[in-house]
């Protein structure tokens, strides 16, 4: 795996988490370095990932991940990178730490829509990092930026990569 990594063909994903939170789950989570090399692994183009809505999420998650990473990279004070999930399930698919004091989270859903429920993991983090939480999106294959409210948005994951 430490070969895997070196090369950039796995990104290895640590959680995030705080002394005080004993029930969350600090194993790290593991991407495959290039959405495209994973796709031609399995064999599998475009019309063939968008019927298999199954594979197409993580793919979705991964690509983000980097794109949100490569991003990252320009900034002059670096972003750590994490992942959030505790034992009741509550989970966060990227968490973005700048200046171990601001957290932001991404959760990734191949959807057209957003529901409250997409929000349950951003939620939890919110509590968990208290004031150190900025704000919470819900990136998706939808529209429409919406604001739910209290540092909560859904936005399309076309954001990414176009300017507004």
């Amino acid at each position: 795996m430490t070969l895997l990594e070196r090369v950039f063909l796995l990104d290895r994903l640590p959680s995030w988490h705080t002394n005080q939170m004993s029930r969350l789950v600090k194993r790290a989570k593991l991407h495959i370095g290039d959405t495209g090399v994973a796709c031609a692994l399995l064999g599998l183009d475009a019309a063939q990932l968008d019927a298999d809505r199954a594979t197409f999420g993580p793919m979705l998650e991964t690509f983000v991940l980097q794109e949100l990473k490569r991003q990252a990279s320009g900034q002059a004070d670096p972003v750590a990178f994490h992942h959030f999930r505790d034992r009741d399930d509550f989970e966060v698919d990227i968490v973005l730490e700048k200046d171990g004091a601001r957290l932001a989270g991404v959760e990734v859903k191949a959807a057209a829509s957003v529901s409250e429920r997409d929000l349950r993991g951003l939620r939890k983090l919110r509590a968990v990092a208290g004031n150190r939480f900025v704000a919470g999106v819900v990136l998706y294959d939808g529209e429409a930026t919406i604001d739910f409210g209290d540092r909560l948005f859904a936005v399309p994951v076309r954001a990414l990569w176009e300017t507004a």
